[in-house]
């Protein structure tokens, strides 16, 4: 369905995309992870043909995707980072205006809007002022708007940013529906979590370029460690403890320069025995959690950073 083949892009003497390439099935989720800055919105601008890219492709559906390209456009809805709503217009009112622009009117733009609400679980707020809505009503809007043509595949460029808990429930719950429909997904977050809990494919980039791409149970299969252990300190681990931390048994790597360090596990019961030798050697963490391997830990080994770092 989407095939995006070596795209690249600087801006000035900072190349934000370098040689992306990767591919989406038709009814399937793609998972695009990276830390902030890393080329995810830019690689998603050139795939809606927003941003020209200076070199490689886009081809949806076998159309090349570029400024002049209103076929291929019919067929994408894209959900942006940054809201695009009218505060002083109601839901409704909203709607119709992007439905307009879509080309729909009279009773079909009227059915549009309706099920477009009932999609995002706004229909009794319909006829509200948007400026009424929480930040997580106003993403759930957002969604709505780019469903109104009905895409066969929906772009969304981290939609739960800045949304509480409840609202990123109520936004997922929406994406499961569209997938159960057999809508094609591009999911762009650096919230490892989120993108395990709708991709049936990942591509995790950072500094512009691809460094993973795989299924998450291929990923699953390449994690280094199976558990692991996340301290908070009262200060720094000191270097030469840090690096005699790394030839404790069952430990795999470590994570994290300052109070907060993250220790990859062969197992969890080599929590208790990292424990104590951190004991032993006077380090007494303020807090201590441990839990199971995630994929993030396939970006920390890959990187050696967190996805929340962004440098």
């Amino acid at each position: 369905m989407l095939q995006v083949k070596t795209l690249s892009k600087s801006f000035g003497e900072r190349k934000a995309v370098d040689g992306v390439s990767f591919a989406l099935e038709k009814g399937q989720t793609l998972g695009l992870i990276g830390p902030n800055g890393a080329g995810k919105s830019t690689t998603v601008g050139m795939v809606c043909g927003l941003i020209q890219p200076d070199a490689g492709e886009v081809l949806l559906n076998g159309i090349r995707m570029e400024a002049g390209a209103s076929a291929a456009k019919q067929t994408l809805g894209l959900v942006p980072q940054d809201l695009a709503l009218f505060d002083e217009l109601s839901a409704r009112e909203n709607l119709r205006i992007f439905g307009a622009l879509y080309g729909l009117h009279g009773a079909l733009l009227k059915e549009r809007c309706a099920a477009a609400l009932e999609l995002v679980s706004l229909s009794d707020r319909a006829g509200d002022k948007t400026s009424t809505f929480s930040g997580g009503m106003k993403r759930r809007l957002n969604i709505a708007a780019a469903m109104l043509h009905q895409p066969a595949l929906l772009i969304l460029d981290e939609p739960t940013v800045g949304v509480d808990p409840q609202s990123r429930n109520a936004i997922f719950d929406c994406l499961e529906a569209l997938q159960k429909q057999g809508h094609s997904l591009i999911y762009t977050s650096h919230y490892m979590e989120e993108v395990e809990r709708l991709a049936d494919h990942i591509v995790v980039i950072d500094h512009g370029k691809v460094i993973a791409d795989a299924t998450p149970a291929s990923l699953y299969q390449q994690l280094p460690a199976k558990a692991a252990l996340q301290v908070e300190l009262a200060q720094p681990l000191a270097a030469a403890l840090h690096s005699q931390l790394r030839a404790v048994p069952g430990v795999r790597e470590v994570h994290g320069e300052g109070v907060n360090v993250r220790i990859a596990l062969e197992a969890t019961a080599h929590a208790k025995p990292v424990l104590d030798w951190l004991a032993q050697h006077g380090v007494s963490p303020l807090h201590f959690a441990t839990a199971r391997a995630n994929l993030e830990e396939i970006f920390l080994t890959l990187t050696g950073r967190s996805l929340r770092d962004g440098t």
